[in-house]
């Protein structure tokens, strides 16, 4: 039965709006502001700040310990700040092992309770046209770069690179081995930054964080962005209510991940309830491989 969620206080990045939402099911019908003239049952949300849940990027996911554990961990981790779904990779030491080890991870978290997209992680000498093809395949949304000095990027023929990434346009992640300071991880992703411009490449810029919120344009060249952490139209009803206060209305979805998560009341999840107050609804096995048709569908690079 469709019902609205009204007089919510909308956080968007960064940008706050008095909204309504129309929802039937686990889907968004409408996105407005106000509902006027329909009759459907109505949930006041004019106490809380409404935002679309976190995205993270986690490497760390105990996948092999017991199951005890891993519960743990996606409570702490995920469920509790607030986040239902997460990017993650795996590690691959030849290009032939990518179908097995995407297809192990996907059994390895054949219990987790929140989405998660598989991303691979290779070292920068390792990336081929024959691997990005291969990427290109299975679909794989992010393609991680381990990269030990600058010297590897100058021997890479970028433009084979290129031809081999079009059309899915994957985007290319550095990961910079050898910096020991912010100073040297500028430099090293300015160098980066530089090639990946020059050469039309599909990239993000700088090395991304784990276990914080990623960027809109993170989540935008990955094409996660609009299918998780979005609430628009036809989308899906995912979303965190934080107790409004002087200070949680004052601050954008970053600061309220880092600095507010006790005034995190609720987290919906594909419109079931998996946090509300201090009470959690564990879902094992609901979580979904988020399969990405097109990254940066909305965005050039």
């Amino acid at each position: 039965m469709a019902y609205i969620i009204e007089n919510a206080q909308l956080l968007k990045d960064g940008v706050s709006s008095l909204s309504s939402l129309m929802i039937d099911k686990d889907k968004i019908l409408f996105v407005s502001d106000g509902f006027k003239m329909y009759k459907h049952m109505r949930m006041d949300a004019s106490g809380f700040i409404m935002t679309p849940p976190h995205v993270l990027l986690d490497a760390s996911v105990p996948v092999d310990k017991p199951f005890q554990v891993r519960k743990s961990y996606y409570l702490n981790e995920f469920i509790l700040k607030g986040c239902t779904a997460f990017l993650t990779y795996v590690a691959l030491t030849h290009e032939n092992q990518l179908p097995m080890r995407i297809k192990q991870m996907r059994a390895e978290l054949v219990d987790c309770p929140v989405d998660y997209i598989i991303g691979v992680k290779i070292r920068a000498p390792l990336l081929t046209q024959a691997f990005l093809r291969k990427c290109k395949k299975e679909k794989v949304p992010a393609v991680f770069v381990e990269i030990s000095d600058l010297d590897e990027l100058r021997k890479i023929p970028w433009g084979w690179l290129r031809e081999a990434m079009f059309p899915y346009n994957s985007p290319l992640v550095p990961m910079f081995l050898w910096t020991k300071n912010n100073k040297e991880k500028r430099q090293a992703a300015g160098f980066w930054k530089g090639i990946m411009k020059a050469e039309k490449i599909p990239s993000i810029f700088d090395e991304i964080r784990q276990n914080e919120p990623l960027k809109k344009s993170v989540l935008m060249k990955t094409g996660i962005f609009p299918r998780k952490s979005h609430l628009h139209n036809g989308g899906e009803i995912s979303y965190n209510f934080y107790l409004k206060s002087n200070e949680t209305v004052k601050a954008n979805e970053k600061e309220l991940f880092f600095g507010h998560q006790a005034s995190l009341a609720v987290t919906v999840h594909k419109g079931n309830v998996v946090r509300a107050g201090g009470q959690v609804f564990y879902r094992p096995g609901t979580g979904e491989n988020v399969q990405i048709r097109t990254p940066a569908f909305f965005v050039a690079n």
